[in-house]
Parts: C-alpha cells; sequence; structure tokens
C-alpha cells in the first residue's frame, strides 16, 4: 500500500475556540496554521485574537487528520468540498503564499473580493519572491492579492516594480 500524502485540510471549529484548538495542535505536534494577532484589550492587557474566525488549517496525513478529531481531543470538524464529498485539501503552494503574504500582512486579511482583480502577477523580488497572485490599486498604491480557496483573500503591499505578470 502507498504511503499517503501530507495535505492541508481546513479545520472547521466554533466560535472562540480557535486558540484552543491552536494549543492543543502545538502539544501534539501537529503542523498547523491559525493566524493570531496579538493586541491591547480594553484594560490595556495583551491580548490574543483568532484573525480568522473559525477556521484553521491542519497539514497531515488523511488518517492522521481523521485521527485528530475522533481519538487525541481536537474539538473541531474538517470542512468538505461539496462538489467531491471529501475532505476539502488546500494545495501546498497556495497554502505556502497565503502564508507568505498573511505573516507580511497581518491586519489584511478578508473574507471579500478585492475591489479590482487585475491580471495574475508574480513577485519577483523582496520577501514575497515566488508569490502568485492578482495585481490590486488602491489610492496608487500596489498589492498582491492571493486568494484561498475562494473564500480568504490577503494582501500585501508591493512596488509594482517587483512584479512581473505570470501565467495563468
Amino acid at each position: 500500500m502507498a504511503e499517503e500524502p501530507l495535505c492541508w485540510y481546513v479545520l472547521r471549529m466554533t466560535h472562540g475556540r480557535e486558540l484552543r484548538v491552536r494549543d492543543r495542535l502545538l502539544a501534539l505536534g501537529v503542523e498547523h496554521f491559525i493566524p493570531t494577532q496579538k493586541t491591547r484589550g480594553a484594560r490595556g492587557r495583551a491580548v490574543e485574537k483568532p484573525l480568522v474566525n473559525c477556521l484553521g488549517f491542519v497539514r497531515a496525513t488523511k488518517t492522521d487528520a481523521l485521527d485528530l478529531i475522533h481519538f487525541r481531543g481536537v474539538q473541531a470538524d474538517y470542512m468538505l468540498d461539496h462538489a467531491t464529498h471529501r475532505l476539502m485539501v488546500v494545495p501546498d503552494r497556495e497554502m505556502d503564499d497565503f502564508r507568505r503574504v498573511f505573516d507580511l500582512s497581518l491586519d489584511e486579511i478578508t473574507t471579500e473580493r478585492p475591489l479590482a482583480l487585475g491580471a495574475p502577477v508574480q513577485v519577483v523580488k523582496g520577501p514575497l519572491s515566488g508569490v502568485r497572485g492578482r495585481i490590486v490599486g488602491d489610492a496608487g498604491k500596489w498589492y498582491v492579492a492571493v486568494e484561498l480557496l475562494g473564500v480568504l483573500y490577503a494582501r500585501a503591499r508591493v512596488p509594482k516594480s517587483w512584479l512581473q505578470l505570470a501565467d495563468s
């Protein structure tokens, strides 16, 4: 029997449970991505909040991913791809691009489509070199918008000279 490949699976959890799920995945040593941001609360205390409500990502084999939910105490479910009726899988390239853009620009995640989707581009210089996305212009500033599963979008400001048109 062939070895199962590692894939990024989309976790869905109830509101307010993101940090507990992240802590459990850390304790189990599982590769995951649940983006958070540290801010100051109303009383001036440091507060960590998830930036994407109710969603997270786990990289594991299908067997290990299901084992996390059923036997290892991770309080979440997996999202299903309605077209195939299987667990929703994010391609490695899309996840890598999304994480890199997200790490550079924490406050720019949204579930709304960017207003002006442009041509497909690839960043050729800087910390985002190799990232593929679409160019978005806003008030004379240039951004690269990266889409994840047609639901989440992240964007980072990139000088126009660092971009080149990419093959679709």
